[in-house]
């Protein structure tokens, strides 16, 4: 099963825009890794139309918010429509359970024992000044996160959280998150 892991940095904030819509951003870069290679990867927003063969060709996308932000946000470049694709949002998952939304931070932290290396605020920053690299390796590390997760998932059947001081641990039920499913996109691109 070929399983991509993406984030996004964007140019902009909602403030900027005057919006609360994510798809009204406008996207710095994408990173990905990639299950079939084993590889990370980055496409900054002129270079998407690479990214479009790779997804065209998974079984399932994974991210953290990626239902509310990423997808709609990248679907706006997209010539289909991505919120057709097998796709797997753990904070979604994580909120079904809790009844509230964590920061992909804590689960970090109490799962793998790591910290986010920054924040959007300050990935906007960067991108204003120039500083593409920072904001690549910022993305690519949230990637590197969101896989862990996604994998230690799997294999415990919970993530864990830190909050107050103290690890709390989220039973997930990540029987069918690998499990056969519809096409992982339409395929309007014809790869």
């Amino acid at each position: 099963m070929r399983v991509v892991t993406f984030d996004i940095e964007t140019a902009n904030w909602m403030s900027d825009i005057g919006t609360s819509n994510p798809a009204d951003l406008t996207i710095a870069l994408v990173c990905i890794h990639d299950s079939k290679t084993g590889e990370y990867k980055s496409f900054l927003e002129p270079e998407l139309p690479q990214l479009w063969k790779i997804l065209e060709n998974i079984d399932l996308l994974v991210g953290y918010n990626s239902d509310h932000f990423d997808i709609p946000l990248l679907n706006k470049y997209y010539p289909g429509d991505l919120t057709r694709i097998r796709s797997l949002d753990i904070m979604k998952e994580i909120q079904r359970v809790v009844g509230r939304r964590l920061r992909l931070d804590a689960i970090a932290d109490g799962t793998l024992g790591k910290k986010k290396s920054g924040d959007g605020a300050q990935s906007i920053k960067w991108w204003r000044a120039g500083e593409v690299e920072k904001v690549r390796q910022y993305c690519l590390k949230d990637v590197e996160i969101t896989r862990e997760i996604f994998d230690y998932a799997i294999k415990n059947g919970n993530v864990k959280y830190r909050e107050l001081g103290r690890v709390h641990e989220v039973k997930l039920n990540t029987s069918k998150w690998l499990g056969e499913g519809k096409n992982a996109l339409t395929y309007t691109l014809g790869f």
